[in-house]
């Protein structure tokens, strides 16, 4: 198995045909002034060490070494054997709000972009978890199905707004509901489920459907934000706000953070609260349950082994370069000696 690390370097092998370019512009400037200064028989007894093939010869070694030092950058690599690679972890389910109320700002810049970036930055600190996303308001609808792909998982997420689900409200029940379906194993043990939520429930069976998941081996883990003062729910165009949304009497709606049914949901599964107000206590805290946690072998994986071998073309660069110094554009005594032509001598 053979690969090339770094393939942008192929271009610094455009130098050898400039190299090539100037040697023989050199060449056909030396003989049109060797001709104006006398003519070839008697530059040939002028100068009569003068060797074209040794200048050719140096040219050529001097080429070799750039194309050395131009796959040394490139870094050949060649597999040696193939590695079993097994992957253990956690399955994490992250069931975040999208409900208007998330639009307060309470909390900067607002509750759902902050609860973006605490999911960002636990994905981030994860190793090899599984991570699944689901977006909940008046229903829960499945966002990305459990996966390793930490990339993907960041780009549903910075996709994830208010709009994209047109039942409104707020129901905790329907995201548990829907996370259970996640768990592909009945005898798993590791089953995590994030909440993140400003903890508005409008269905009201959050903890008993909570129970349920408990008793399937889901632990949750519930995250707050917001604050208890709470805040109004903007209205933008264009990131201008408008107005503010109001109920049926024409007031002015003030949302504000339910920690209580929050932790009562996550105490339900043997799980923890956490006020999502500051990021790095939020890593924190689900960091230490998730290391507590048994792990489970997802998959196996075979890779190659590659090594690298840009030393070898390295150190060949170096040395023809180094041999390049000691060629010298005349004759060799000892190889002129041999007459290996049966050249005469006049």
């Amino acid at each position: 198995m053979f690969r090339l690390d770094e393939k942008i370097w192929f271009w610094t092998l455009l130098a050898i045909p400039v190299i090539i370019l100037l040697f023989v512009l050199l060449q056909i400037w030396r003989r049109s002034a060797q001709k104006k200064f006398a003519d070839s028989h008697l530059l040939s007894r002028l100068s009569p060490n003068q060797s074209l093939f040794k200048s050719v010869l140096k040219v050529a070694v001097l080429c070799a070494a750039f194309g050395c030092l131009s796959l040394a950058l490139v870094n050949p690599k060649i597999g040696t054997k193939l590695e079993t690679v097994r992957s253990q972890g956690v399955d994490i389910v992250f069931a975040i709000d999208v409900s208007k109320s998330m639009l307060a700002e309470d909390i900067a810049p607002n509750r759902l972009e902050k609860s973006k970036q605490l999911v960002r930055e636990i994905i981030n600190s994860l190793a090899s978890d599984r991570v699944g996303i689901i977006a909940y308001a008046g229903k829960a609808f499945p966002q990305l199905p459990i996966t390793t792909d930490y990339a993907s998982a960041k780009m549903f997420l910075q996709n994830m707004n208010t709009d994209m689900l047109s039942s409104q409200g707020t129901a905790i029940h329907e995201a548990i509901q829907l996370a259970k379906t996640y768990y592909d194993d009945d005898e798993q043990t590791n089953r995590i489920l994030i909440i993140i939520s400003d903890g508005e429930d409008h269905g009201g069976e959050a903890v008993d459907i909570a129970e349920e998941a408990s008793d399937e081996g889901i632990k949750i883990l519930s995250v707050g934000v917001g604050n208890a003062k709470g805040g109004p729910i903007p209205i933008k165009r264009n990131g201008v706000v408008l107005n503010y949304k109001k109920d049926s009497n024409g007031e002015t709606v003030i949302t504000r953070l339910d920690e209580s049914t929050l932790r009562e949901i996550a105490e339900e599964t043997d799980g923890v609260y956490v006020n999502g107000s500051n990021t790095a206590d939020v890593v924190d805290t689900i960091k230490n349950v998730l290391d507590k946690m048994d792990k489970k072998e997802f998959e196996s994986k075979q890779i190659a082994d590659f090594k690298d071998q840009f030393q070898w073309f390295l150190g060949l660069g170096i040395l023809l370069l180094f041999i390049e110094i000691f060629f010298l554009e005349r004759k060799t005594a000892w190889l002129k000696k041999l007459n290996l032509f049966n050249e005469t001598s006049n």
